[in-house]
């Protein structure tokens, strides 16, 4: 992708709106899964913040020069080459921690169904113990994928408990996502931490991974080639998405002015799309058409059975934000960057 695109510095301007984000201003800030779809996005929006430390963790240095390489030299930006599912050093201290490591695409699911639980679980206790250990405020990037299926529930609150299937592997990311959302609950329970946690929808844009294998990025992907949008069913699930943009906006919203303990969906309604829609977007963003094929047996084990999951975002709304981008704006956006 190009950071110089003016549409991307845009999207950097339009994140650092959030109320009182000059309060992050002299503070630091650990982000694992740095190397990430939201990681990346969110690193670059508090690096052109300014006066902000970031602690960028993650496996591969080589991943995360090339995805964040401009900022190594950086006496503002620390790279913390650290696998999550080991325990930080006892001597780091930081005020912010996000933990963002996860394997959050099908085929990671379905390939490394242990890994994918683990990373989560154990990524979530490594940051809350370094939080209670330092005194810093945890903001818990959940996901909307611990709803399940709908079955006949128009949307989700944050108090629906959803219904999901156990009996297959696919179930890691979905289990070990609400496992880490009750460590984070038990966490402020028995030792007092801060903690506020954010139920993504299906996050797209231009700091996607190459290796992402969502059906978003697929589509996306496909329209930077310029090829046919290819859809692995007939697209009639309808699922709320979020632009990286708003994503980001909103969690820095939700750790800055969230309440101690509170859920928060992060959704905007102009993004809630049928999955055939959203391929006829890219479609038609570059001129080409939407064709339909049957997944193999290896992409079904990591598909999602939800055929829908629209997240009801009213408590968010009513906390001060908003979100700034429309479906077609924001795939025209992640296209034109990406190119």
């Amino acid at each position: 992708m190009n950071k110089k695109h003016p549409l991307y510095k845009e999207d950097l301007d339009n994140i650092l709106k959030v109320d009182n984000i000059n309060e992050l201003k002299g503070k630091s800030v650990l982000i694992t899964g740095a190397t990430g779809l939201i990681g990346v996005c969110m690193i670059d929006a508090l690096m052109k913040l300014g006066d902000v430390k970031i602690y960028a963790v993650g496996r591969n240095k080589d991943k995360a020069s090339a995805r964040l390489g401009e900022y190594f030299g950086n006496p503002m930006f620390k790279f913390v080459e650290q696998d999550v599912m080991m325990p930080f050093p006892e001597d780091m201290k930081v005020d912010f921690i996000i933990p963002a490591a996860s394997n959050t695409h099908p085929l990671a699911y379905s390939q490394f169904p242990i890994e994918t639980m683990l990373i989560n679980i154990k990524g979530a206790e490594h940051a809350l113990e370094l939080a209670v250990r330092c005194n810093a405020t945890v903001l818990y990037p959940s996901s909307v994928e611990i709803y399940g299926n709908a079955h006949g529930q128009d949307v989700f609150t944050e108090e629906y408990t959803g219904k999901l299937n156990l009996s297959t592997s696919r179930a890691c990311y979905t289990e070990s996502k609400r496992s880490s959302e009750a460590l984070c609950q038990s966490y402020v329970a028995e030792r007092g931490a801060n903690v506020k946690i954010a139920r993504l929808s299906r996050v797209f844009g231009p700091t996607m991974l190459e290796s992402d294998s969502k059906a978003s990025s697929q589509f996306i992907k496909k329209a930077i080639a310029g090829e046919d949008i290819v859809l692995k069913s007939k697209g009639e699930q309808f699922f709320s998405y979020t632009y990286v943009a708003d994503a980001v906006a909103a969690m820095i919203h939700i750790m800055l002015n969230g309440e101690n303990g509170v859920v928060y969906n992060i959704a905007a309604e102009d993004c809630n799309v049928h999955l055939k829609d959203f391929a006829q977007i890219c479609a038609e963003a570059s001129g080409k058409n939407v064709v339909f094929d049957l997944p193999s047996e290896t992409e079904m084990k990591g598909f999602s059975i939800a055929t829908q999951a629209i997240l009801d975002n009213s408590r968010l709304i009513s906390s001060g934000w908003k979100p700034k981008y429309s479906m077609k704006d924001a795939v025209n956006r992640t296209i034109n960057i990406i190119k």
